[in-house]
Order: C-alpha cells, then structure tokens, then sequence
C-alpha cells in the first residue's frame, strides 16, 4: 500500500519501523520542523526524520500542515491511505478525506478514554490498573475518530512513564501493521466511539512535577512513576531542586505533610497528607542521580527538616540515624 507517515517523536519511530519492515511503500514522511536544543541553539532533527534519512525515504516539514500548500504536497503523492502517529499538528478535513482509505492515528490509550497529549503519564497518575494503544480513523476533532482495532496491556506497579512509553511504543507499531492489513483486504471494521466515557489527558509541563506535599501519599507516588523520565517529580531542599526519581507509598507519620518523619538507610520517609513517601532514589540540584543511602552520606538530614522551604539550611545540621 502506498502510505504517507505523519509523527515526530521516538514512540513513532516504531511504527515507521514496522510499516517498513511489512514492505509498504512510503511515499512521504512528514515531521515537524527541526528545532533548536540546548544552550547552543542547534537545530535537531526529530527521531522520525532521522530514521527517515537512514532509509532513504523522502521528508516534508511544514511548519503548518493546514496550509495550502502542505495540503498540495501531499495530494501530489497519491497515497491510499496516511499514518499518523504522535505528529504534533491538527489535520484539515481535506487531508482527511484525500486518501482512498482515509487517515488513521496510532493513540496511547484505550479510547474514548484519555484523548489529548500525554494519555501515558496520565494514565499512571489516575492509578489507572490498564491502559493500551487504539488505532482509530481520523476524525476533525481531537482524538474523536471512529475506532477499528486496539489491544490493552496492564500497567504494573513498577511503571513509570518511560517504561510504559517503550511497552506502548511496540505495541502501536505491531497493531498498526496488522490494522493496515485489515483495510487493505476489507476487513476493517470501524466502531463509533461512545462520547459518554470521553476523558481526556492534557500536556505535561514541568511545574506538574512540583510536589504537593498535602496530597496522599499513593497520589505523590504515582506522580513521581508518571513523570520519570521527564519533567520528573520535584521539591526543594536547602533552597535547591531535589528531583525525586523512585519512591513507594507507606503508612502515615505523626509529622505535618512535607516534614521528614524517619531516616533509614535504605529510604527517606516524608509525611504526606495521607500516608507518607519513602523516597529511595534522588537527585539534588546539579548533582547525579543516586540512592538514597549515598545522598545521606553527603547531604545529612535530621528528622524534622522540611521540604520544599527555599531556605532551610539551619535543618542540615545532624547526621542521619542509619
């Protein structure tokens, strides 16, 4: 099948991949622009255009694909159907209806639930037990296309937004092949989502990572699996960030949330509003990341310290009970 792939980031790179490697012929790649990373401004290609240029296959890179002219590039392919797959941009109904066999979308989640930008992080951050990929035909709303095929998976305790990014990213790309082949020989069949059960997962920023300290402790927990690797969960101590990278919920303290309730030395317990965070891994500001038993060697606590005041260094005063 001749096919146009529309994506971006490395979780797309997947099912390009696969789509490759079935022997479909791709006609086009489309990703967004490169852009500038880092202190020194130099623009970066995207994942998917990487992968691209190591296999020889053509690339456009509209600024806006609701443009006249990007919607003329692609009419010109002649594709029978377009991909998509974490793109980053809206698609103009023309583009819609232009393939014989329409567009579809490789989406992180089992919808309707948990349409929008990040459905994996989210996913973890409502304790959600399973989650999944959809692939879906495009409609003109957001994530609201009729859906033909999707498999779940479960979300075990140990994951965090990069683990199940990897787990879904393989999973997409085996689906999408099969999904392709199913349309291509008419066996495709497209359900209507249920509006209903309609939720959606908004773009993570960094200051989602700010810690609250007056939220359970299985909410922080979850927090901080959802945003590894990135932005990452965060607090301050001694007036710098410290980036909490693994912790589990335990039972509560007789501490106000936020306050360092026990030091072991395997773990940092803090107080939370409900329960409290046994913190076993982090990463103070401009240092690596490390267990909690080396940071205790190098930055000693006492019980009582308190987290997330910018200025508090008086409370760094005592060697940890280990």
């Amino acid at each position: 099948m001749r096919i146009v792939f529309m994506g971006t980031p490395d979780f797309a790179v997947n099912t390009l991949d696969a789509i490759y490697q079935a022997g479909h012929e791709i006609v086009l790649v489309v990703t967004q622009p490169d852009k500038p990373k880092g202190r020194s401004g130099a623009l970066q290609m995207s994942d998917v255009k990487k992968y691209a240029a190591e296999h020889g296959l053509e690339v456009f890179q509209p600024v806006r694909i609701r443009e006249e002219e990007a919607a003329e590039r692609l009419r010109e392919c002649g594709c029978e159907l377009i991909v998509v797959a974490a793109f980053g941009q809206i698609l103009t109904k023309e583009i819609l209806d232009m393939p014989k066999y329409g567009c579809i979308n490789v989406h992180a989640s089992l919808l309707p639930r948990l349409r929008g930008a990040s459905p994996i992080q989210t996913a973890i951050l409502e304790g959600d037990r399973e989650t999944g990929v959809t692939i879906q035909r495009m409609g003109e709303g957001l994530d609201t296309g009729d859906i033909i095929s999707a498999r779940s998976i479960p979300i075990e305790a140990s994951d965090t937004g990069g683990s199940l990014f990897d787990k879904l990213a393989g999973l997409g790309a085996s689906l999408a092949v099969e999904t392709i082949a199913a349309i291509a020989e008419g066996r495709a069949v497209y359900t209507p989502q249920d509006e209903g059960r309609a939720s959606y997962a908004r773009k993570i920023d960094k200051s989602m990572g700010h810690i609250d300290w007056t939220k359970s402790a299985g909410e922080t927990e979850r927090l901080v699996r959802a945003l590894d690797p990135w932005p990452s969960a965060f607090t301050f101590i001694g007036g710098k960030m410290l980036k909490i990278w693994k912790a589990e919920a335990g039972p509560a303290k007789e501490a106000a949330p936020g306050t360092v309730a026990e030091i072991k030395k395997d773990g940092i317990t803090v107080s939370c509003g409900e329960g409290s965070l046994i913190i076993r891994e982090l990463q103070l500001e401009g240092k690596k990341r490390m267990s909690a038993q080396a940071f205790l060697l190098g930055y000693p606590l006492k019980c009582g310290t308190v987290l997330d005041i910018q200025d508090f260094s008086d409370n760094m005063i005592q060697t940890p009970k280990v």
